[in-house]
């Protein structure tokens, strides 16, 4: 079975996702410059929203991992003193190199579970315990901890890990594909970056023999509505979670919650600046058998007008328009459709209407049972 999951969501002033200039993300897409959101910004804004960790399967993604087994081994009331070299050679178990760092972390980012900790933990427990002292234990290199691991049997992982997949350059720690594909949101209009120049006022500057701004600055920011698409295979999702009895178990769970962190999340790049937080204008849920994935991005090649007054009644009915003619000429088999707008009355031909989210939610908790 393959979900597919569409959004419009349309945002004031705002700097959500930066590139290297500090500027927000643009791409080109049918010859206009559009706002962009990078999948990856989209992803970690869901993953570590407070909506996703109802379901208690989380991971983490970092370099940090050898502090993670630190605290583990502390709970197992290890000496300080062989911890200290154990978080050493951990920083060389992820690389293929195997080179130890003294900043104590790992070469590259990480993104492990909860049981990655617990088994790191415990082979560096029996090495510690198998040393006859402290020095024996510091002659140790990090071949000492991937042997035995690479022997171990498969760990379970969480759902984050099944959904968005991983990939790690050691045998310690297998690779995940990920059973959900997410596309960059690209804003269905051309989009002109702005500037905002600012000024910071001293509020004591009364006191001194001065006059004017405490400081001067400028940031860059846009204003989008931005068309995001996601598909998941459940097929895939299950198939990932063979060695994770806990989270196979929440699977059914899954996609309400996913439903709802994709709605009610967004990036949180800059959000102390511009408050940015928006809900979808539109939201479409298709359900195949036939996994077919498609992207309506193509709706807006030939772009909304940026000076529309209905930019998101525009987009709407862009994105009704596009369905109608891939159900007309390509005519694949969806399952379920289930649509939600809030300012138009448009809909696909084909579909089952919503006028409330919690509405639409309880469907899709329906059809991911099937």
């Amino acid at each position: 079975m393959l979900f597919e999951i569409h959004m419009l969501k349309n945002f004031p002033s705002t700097n959500l996702n930066r590139d290297e200039t500090g500027a927000p993300k643009t791409c080109y897409f049918g010859g206009s410059q559009r706002g962009r959101i990078s999948s990856q910004c989209l992803k970690r804004s869901w993953r570590t929203s407070e909506l996703f960790s109802v379901l208690e399967s989380q991971g983490w993604r970092s370099r940090n991992l050898p502090e993670m087994v630190a605290k583990k081994l502390r709970e197992m009331n290890v000496d300080e003193r062989y911890i200290d070299h154990a978080k050493l050679i951990l920083t060389g178990i992820a690389n293929k190199d195997k080179k130890v760092s003294n900043d104590l972390i790992t070469g590259q980012m990480i993104f492990f579970s909860p049981e990655d900790v617990q088994a790191l933990a415990e082979t560096v427990k029996a090495l510690i315990d198998q040393s006859r002292d402290l020095q024996e234990f510091k002659k140790l290199k990090p071949d000492a901890i991937i042997g035995p691991m690479k022997k171990a049997q498969a760990r379970a992982i969480t759902l984050d890990i099944a959904l968005f997949g991983r990939m790690v350059t050691s045998d310690i720690i297998l690779n995940v594909e990920a059973s959900m594909q997410v596309a960059h949101a690209v804003s269905t209009h051309p989009v002109n970056l702005e500037s905002d120049y600012f000024t910071a006022v001293d509020d004591l500057i009364h006191l001194m023999d001065e006059s004017g701004a405490g400081m001067i600055g400028d940031i860059d920011y846009d204003s989008c509505c931005y068309y995001l698409y996601a598909s998941l295979d459940m097929d895939k999702l299950r198939e990932n979670l063979k060695d994770s009895p806990e989270s196979l178990a929440k699977v059914h769970e899954l996609l309400p919650v996913l439903l709802r962190v994709m709605a009610m999340s967004n990036p949180s790049g800059k959000q102390n600046t511009f408050a940015g937080h928006v809900l979808p204008e539109a939201i479409l849920v298709e359900v195949k058998k036939d996994k077919i994935p498609l992207n309506y991005a193509n709706a807006y090649a030939e772009p909304v007008s940026r000076m529309s007054r209905k930019i998101v009644q525009d987009s709407i009915d862009k994105l009704v328009s596009e369905v109608d003619l891939m159900d007309d000429c390509y005519q694949l088999p969806v399952v379920h459709r289930g649509f939600m707008a809030l300012r138009s009355e448009n809909h696909p031909a084909k579909c089952e209407c919503f006028s409330r989210f919690d509405q639409l939610v309880e469907a899709c908790a329906v059809w991911a049972k099937e």
